[in-house]
């Protein structure tokens, strides 16, 4: 691999300089010493417990504070000290347990195990091995037990992963409150019951959060326990497997809300103090530790960290088929301030200088490029609020090697001009919704759903949406509003945002409440924890219009793939008008945010030439008035308008309660 010369300031130029050379020795580093990426980032074949050939267990352990490591369990009635592993160069520790007399084995699927340690302060320590691959938490317990997972029928995928799509359409999604019930829902019931609405509603991939292994199900599976295993909440691996592989079979890429940038400071059945020391997989002293996330923070410098996180990535690939990866928290790790208290105004030394983690930006190149060179269809996904620059641009170049990055900003400007949008000053949205970089456009996703929070729908239609949401009522001017409203900012940000779109479960169809998951503040209800997708099914209620329209917005983009279009014309962002109107993959899109003005006879800029509606937010399926002819055909004229060549002039602009969509239906 070599360096491509940016045409950018010598200072920039030199900084991508640096930080691609750096990547470059570290990975020559691992050919030297490990034989290469692929083999360094299989470390989950050797390390952990694992059955031999013959019968017998190899099992292995990097701990390098301990003065002993011993493996207990079911096998051999917890005696803690039969079994001790043999100490290796570097930290690390292994045993082979040969089997039973018969053969059989010794240590069963299912059976419970923990490794033993003793501190050099003597102390013996019960933990989980940090590569354990299953763990359970049983009735009244408080800590997870670790469970050898190795049936003697594993699942087997039955179908090829999609192709890389051309337009990402992202239906964010969490398998626990996946059901309308209050309890934690199954991988199951999101196979047969989610997986086909996703499907329905013309989304091409799934995020899925919370599964890597977390103690605390209100920590929305951000505070990591156990890496390698997939949360048992929901049912076992192979239902996982099966998950995936079905979407697959529906043509849905699979994503996996991935959590690199900290880890649960949990003991006992955590990687905190695995080998009696702070130090282990993490920073010691005060570095080490989040101070807002009240969790431990890694060492990427270390050699056996960077073993650890790369097997990880590619266990998750490999032996569960995901398609690529949403990176968490990747403003955390990028700077050693974490982005605590910090304000990023672009200026050049906010994103090249010492604030800046280089061994966590090396880490994220290098998990880039493995990604990328496993599974070259592959989707990575940074969640960066800093706008760190170059973070999606190719390693060659200096960049940090990801497809996209999440539009934060978009859903945080939406919530502060909502009223605006309502009352008086709409343009604000569409000078937000420009992107310079590939990004992921959104206007909400699971942060504005939290309680604490409001979704798009509550902030707009708020308590009437208990009360009014029947067809058997007449509309109310705020449910009228609120409906409208909703569809428009969606259509929007979906249209001019960027080069991707994510919403968040149940969003779509306006869910009615927020998301609260059962603690103690709440007296562990799950009322909140769920998503009633049943209200979109309830032919009284006008949830289905909601759901219509974004369902029919998605298919309209398969058709037309604008999100894989170059960015978006906007000819008209009309201060007085509130008028909205751009063009992009030979559509043109026009948006009235007037709160009480509709207009005739409205003159529109455009290269295009005929036009008729295909997408109209004020059509009776949507929930809206039905006051536009769609056997309209529209014609333009060579009369030149907002720095269009051509124009046309459009019968009908209604106010607030309408969106005109008129793209294209011949050039």
């Amino acid at each position: 691999m070599s360096f491509f010369f940016l045409s950018l300031n010598k200072s920039l130029s030199f900084a991508l300089f640096q930080r691609y050379n750096r990547f470059s020795q570290t990975l020559d580093n691992i050919g030297k010493n490990e034989g290469g990426i692929d083999k360094f980032s299989r470390g989950y074949e050797s390390f952990g417990v694992h059955r031999c050939a013959d019968g017998g267990l190899y099992c292995k352990e990097w701990a390098p504070g301990a003065e002993g490591v011993f493996l207990t369990g079911d096998f051999n009635d917890w005696n803690p000290f039969s079994y001790p592993y043999k100490k290796l160069d570097y930290g690390k520790w292994d045993l082979y347990i040969p089997p039973k007399p018969n053969k059989s084995l010794l240590v069963p699927h299912g059976s419970k195990l923990k490794v033993v340690i003793r501190s050099k302060s003597g102390e013996i320590l019960y933990r989980i091995s940090p590569w354990a691959k299953y763990v359970v938490r049983e009735s009244g317990n408080v800590n997870y037990d670790w469970i050898h997972w190795d049936p003697e029928q594993p699942y087997k995928f039955k179908h090829s992963r999609p192709k890389k799509p051309r337009s990402l359409r992202i239906y964010e999604s969490h398998v626990g409150i996946s059901s309308h019930e209050g309890k934690i829902a199954s991988y199951k019931h999101f196979t047969c019951n989610v997986l086909p609405r996703i499907k329905g509603l013309g989304y091409n991939c799934i995020q899925m959060m919370a599964i890597m292994e977390h103690a605390y199900y209100a920590s929305f599976g951000y505070q990591i326990t156990s890496f390698f295993a997939a949360s048992s909440r929901y049912g076992t691996p192979e239902e996982l497997k099966e998950l995936v592989d079905t979407a697959h079979s529906m043509g849905i890429t699979v994503l996996l809300d991935v959590v690199h940038s900290h880890a649960s400071k949990n003991s006992e059945d955590g990687l905190n103090m695995f080998d009696g020391t702070d130090s282990c997989y993490f920073h010691s002293g005060p570095r080490g530790t989040h101070d807002l996330w009240d969790s431990r923070l890694f060492i990427y410098s270390s050699w056996e960290v960077l073993r650890f996180l790369l097997s990880n990535i590619r266990w998750w690939l490999e032996e569960y088929g995901f398609d690529g990866f949403r990176f968490d928290g990747v403003t955390s790790m990028l700077y050693h301030h974490h982005g605590i208290g910090a304000s990023f105004s672009g200026d050049y030394h906010e994103y090249f200088g010492l604030q800046v983690d280089e061994d966590a930006l090396t880490y994220l190149m290098l998990a880039n490029h493995l990604v990328h060179t496993l599974y070259p269809d592959s989707i990575t996904i940074a969640e960066d609020v800093s706008g760190m620059p170059a973070l999606c641009s190719p390693i060659s170049q200096g960049g940090g090697g990801f497809d996209y990055r999440l539009a934060m900003a978009i859903p945080d400007k939406w919530i502060q001009v909502r009223l605006y949008v309502i009352k008086e000053d709409c343009t604000h949205g569409a000078k937000m919704l420009t992107a310079t970089l590939k990004c992921i456009a959104y206007a909400e996703s699971h942060d504005q759903a939290l309680v604490g929070d409001k979704s798009l729908a509550f902030w707009l239609m708020d308590a009437e949406m208990y009360t009014n949401m029947s067809v058997l009522t007449p509309f109310t001017p705020v449910i009228d509003r609120g409906i409208q409203l909703h569809k428009m900012i969606r259509l929007i940000t979906h249209a001019l945002g960027g080069e991707g779109y994510l919403n968040f479960m149940g969003n779509e169809f306006g869910h009615p409440e927020w998301l609260d998951f059962p603690r103690k503040g709440n007296n562990e209800s799950y009322h909140y924890a769920r998503r009633q997708f049943h209200l979109t099914d309830d032919d009284l209620l006008r949830y289905k219009f909601l759901n219509n329209f974004d369902r029919d917005m998605n298919k309209l983009e398969e058709r037309c793939g604008w999100l894989s279009a170059p960015q978006a014309f906007v000819s008209e962002k009309h201060e007085g008008n509130k008028v909205i109107a751009f063009e992009r993959a030979a559509l043109l899109f026009i948006f009235n945010f007037h709160p009480s003005k509709s207009y005739t006879n409205y003159r529109v800029g455009t290269t295009l030439r005929t036009f008729k509606i295909v997408l109209d937010s004020d059509a009776a399926e949507y929930g809206g008035h039905q006051r536009l002819d769609h056997n309209t055909d529209f014609f333009s004229e060579p009369y030149e308008h907002n720095e269009r060549p051509s124009s046309l002039l459009v019968s009908k602009v209604f106010n607030i309660f309408s969106l005109i969509d008129v793209p294209k239906t011949v050039a």
